[in-house]
């Protein structure tokens, strides 16, 4: 009897606007690819999940919890080598809209809402765009290969905003409290920071 065999998946919570999550996102797609694991993409709200997990939005942290945050962007900016503005003109800025689209080009697959995940990212990191515009989205979708319209169109919808909470309550079912968050085989890694020891899960 020819055995199965075990699939790797790994759970990507992600806040659409995160710096963190950008820094980490084109690593993370390689240690998946190399230990051939599957990533599936689950945008979070971050107003649903800092109030139940003790974290707050930037305006409301201390003045030198703001300003440290400055430096380790730089910091790793600079280590990663990844073209990144770290007082960007459009953040912070809603990102329902942008979460939304992303779980709609995950029905397509989900290297589809990956590839526009980083999009999104990059948008407001890199290259000083609102994601809360839904013309900077159907661009970044046109970009990614995608029918925009037909895409956003669909973000739309009631089904895509019930998934956004259900992945959003399954983060706070988890104790997922920031972002980016991995889960492996239940076990959660927390920060583009703990890649490695993700890879050492992947590894053994």
């Amino acid at each position: 009897m020819k055995k199965e065999i075990d699939k790797m998946e790994i759970d990507y919570y992600a806040f659409v606007n995160s710096p963190y999550t950008y820094l980490g996102h084109r690593r993370l797609e390689q240690i998946a690819r190399a230990r051939g694991a599957a990533i599936r993409v689950r945008p979070m709200d971050a107003a649903k999940v800092f109030p139940v997990s003790g974290g707050l939005p930037l305006a409301q942290r201390a003045p030198q919890r703001r300003a440290y945050r400055l430096v380790e962007l730089a910091r790793w900016r600079e280590h990663l080598r990844v073209p990144m503005n770290i007082e960007p003109q459009f953040f912070p800025t809603a990102t329902e809209a942008a979460a939304r689209l992303v779980i709609a080009a995950e029905e397509i697959s989900s290297a589809a809402a990956f590839d526009l995940l980083g999009r999104v990212l990059a948008a407001v990191w890199s290259e000083q765009k609102n994601i809360a515009d839904n013309e900077t989205l159907l661009a970044l979708a046109d970009a990614a290969g995608r029918d925009g319209r037909a895409l956003l169109a669909r973000s739309q919808s009631e089904d895509i905003a019930q998934r956004y909470g259900h992945y959003t309550q399954e983060a706070v079912a988890l104790q997922v409290f920031g972002a980016p968050t991995y889960v492996y085989r239940g076990e959660l890694f927390w920060g583009q920071d703990r890649l490695d020891f993700l890879e050492r899960a992947l590894a053994s």
